[in-house]
């Protein structure tokens, strides 16, 4: 079921969003040559604890998880596309690195993502996060009242395929509000004008993840969490909240 938000429940939402936000700049803030994933995970869930917020990820077990998400970000690294889990592993220079963080405040969720390199870039990765945040730009641009969910996935797929790269199959956004998982799902690609009409009130995680090598495949990990590209290849994360209103997209997690 698809649930509107309320004008005050999305200022609601806003002060979750913002939790997200600042934990996201403290991850990339502290992430360097040397640095651990559990580290970084530590200094996000300090923020969390300084705003008194919760994470949705921790303890968080979908249906194809064989364990509870152990962490409040995921964090993948290189080949890894999404829901990598922090480890002991440390960064080091060149890494491509994407976090993952949610926040629950005050009964509502917020939810977005970064990419970034960690030391000496290498220009195919710098060219592989410009185009996913571009290809996110598109999909909230596209996330405006009288379009349908088709819309922000076609803006999506348009960015990523002229750019030669692939889209990971089966996975990408969703709606969000008391869960951080709600309806209706948000493809990364596929035809305009399909699925539901965007209406005031609609909150929705908008979140490319693009394949560095083409391909749209992948498999899991040993650990059942951690989604790795078939090929090898690197791949790129971005997400924001966003609040389809009658005056545009608005942002929650800048």
């Amino acid at each position: 079921m698809v649930e509107l938000k309320t004008d005050t429940s999305i200022d609601a939402m806003l002060e979750a969003g913002q939790v997200v936000a600042s934990a996201l700049t403290a991850v990339r803030k502290a992430a360097d040559v040397g640095v651990s994933l559990l580290e970084l995970d530590e200094v996000a869930r300090e923020v969390l604890r300084a705003a008194g917020a919760t994470s949705p990820f921790l303890g968080y077990r979908p249906s194809f998880a064989p364990t509870p998400f152990p962490a409040v970000i995921c964090a993948s690294v290189n080949d890894a596309i999404v829901h990598g889990i922090p480890d002991g592993y440390r960064l080091r220079d060149g890494d491509l690195v994407s976090i993952d963080c949610g926040a629950q405040l005050g009964g509502w969720a917020g939810d977005a993502a970064i990419s970034f390199t960690v030391g000496l870039p290498r220009p195919a990765d710098v060219r592989l996060i410009e185009t996913t945040e571009r290809a996110l730009a598109a999909g909230i641009g596209a996330a405006v009242v009288g379009n349908r969910i088709g819309d922000i996935a076609h803006a999506i797929g348009t960015v990523c395929r002229e750019a030669g790269y692939g889209i990971m199959d089966g996975f990408g956004g969703h709606g969000i509000g008391r869960r951080m998982h709600e309806d209706p799902s948000v493809p990364n690609d596929g035809p305009p004008g399909k699925g539901m009409p965007l209406r005031h009130g609609l909150v929705l995680a908008i979140e490319p993840m693009l394949i560095a090598g083409g391909g749209d495949t992948w498999h899991a990990d040993s650990d059942g969490w951690t989604l790795r590209t078939d090929d090898g290849s690197r791949a790129a994360h971005a997400e924001h909240t966003v609040a389809i209103t009658d005056s545009g997209p608005r942002i929650l997690t800048t």
